[in-house]
């Protein structure tokens, strides 16, 4: 059996990307010779300081806790066959335990889904952007064995540091996808957007939007957030879901459309499109922002819809919401895209053959 050490943010089953980017494949790994360890940072009562307003005291604590974490790690990585890395090691400025990493360890990955090249950081933690240099990644990608990030955009990023990239997008294990058809309202239709409290500035982007649908509708539709965080705007009917992992089917089998409102922007195009992805596991018909890797999910009109302008979005969630028949077509649509091209089942045994894999930069 090989080891591999997963360095990473959050406690398994927590952050989104973590549990599709590579906690989905943990038993496979382990199915096929590989143990794993994971070594995160923040433990659940981590999480409810770390994204809240102010706290400063508590989160230079939860930093000083952090170092010593990965001071272990370092200590423990030659134990290893692989180390992994989601992201960055640290929320510093510094790389360091990423490159001691890479002198303890044979092979060292690095995992990316965002342009983590770039500053984008939570509206609690704005006080503490001077900690942040996501330009450190650079030097990161000069020394791991391989980067596997989630789009072509990311990787002609990375190309410019790193030789072995491998582009993997980010899947949904349907295995895990139960959908219940009885949570939809028969005489409303529920348009539904499922995020955090980094992504939730997208959906206030398309806050006019929303409220020039309401306005069209009226009482025909409502809107659901599944987050951690809440968004109340006056005069629009929404419902703010607590995001709960055992309640996440339940409440995703609720939406009759989903929604993935993007501003079109470095960052932007950086994104996997997994909002979209996750609506249309469910057989949700989604209206996406045609912004980076969105443009290749969609085929608009055919497993979903693409909209640039205000009067696009409006143009085409007005076509789902009239249109019972459509937003059948289109979900079933939606969800066989997901099965051939961005699913567990699909996709594992590329995952896999990564880790056999022995070219290094």
């Amino acid at each position: 059996m090989k080891n591999i050490l997963f360095i990473v943010a959050h406690r398994k089953g927590r952050a989104p990307g973590q549990r599709f980017r590579f906690e989905q494949y943990l038993d496979y790994l382990q199915e096929n010779g590989y143990n794993y360890t994971i070594s995160n940072l923040l433990n659940e009562n981590d999480d409810y300081y770390f994204y809240q307003k102010g706290h400063i005291l508590r989160k230079m604590l939860i930093l000083v806790k952090s170092i010593f974490i990965r001071i272990k790690d370092v200590l423990r990585a030659p134990k290893f066959d692989i180390v992994f890395i989601y992201r960055e090691a640290l929320f510093t400025r510094s790389n360091i335990f990423e490159r001691l990493f890479c002198k303890r360890c044979k092979k060292v990955f690095i995992d990316f889904d965002d342009a983590i090249f770039l500053l984008d950081i939570s509206e609690a933690n704005k006080k503490m952007s001077c900690f942040k240099r996501p330009q450190k990644v650079n030097n990161t990608l000069q020394h791991v064995s391989m980067a596997i990030v989630g789009n072509e955009y990311l990787k002609n990023y990375a190309s410019k540091y790193c030789s072995n990239i491998k582009v993997f997008p980010t899947t949904v294990n349907l295995n895990e996808v139960q959908i219940f058809d009885n949570q939809k309202q028969k005489d409303k239709i529920c348009i539904g957007w499922i995020g955090s409290t980094t992504t939730i500035k997208h959906l206030q982007w398309a806050v006019p939007i929303l409220e020039k649908i309401y306005v069209k509708y009226g009482n025909k539709v409502f809107f659901k957030i599944i987050a951690d965080v809440s968004l109340n705007i006056k005069h629009l009917p929404i419902v703010n879901v607590k995001w709960n992992k055992d309640e996440e089917s339940k409440e995703l089998s609720s939406f009759d459309i989903g929604i993935m409102p993007l501003p079109d922007d470095m960052w932007t195009r950086g994104k996997c499109g997994f909002k979209g992805l996750q609506c249309m596991a469910y057989r949700i018909p989604v209206v996406m922002s045609s912004v980076g890797v969105n443009k290749q999910i969609i085929h608009d009109g055919k497993n979903g819809f693409l909209a640039n302008t205000e009067e696009q979005w409006i143009e085409k969630l007005s076509l789902l919401i009239d249109n019972d028949n459509l937003r059948l077509q289109i979900g079933n649509n939606g969800r066989k895209t997901v099965e051939e091209h961005y699913s567990y089942n699909a996709l594992k045994n590329t995952y896999l053959s990564f880790f056999q894999d022995d070219l290094l930069c």
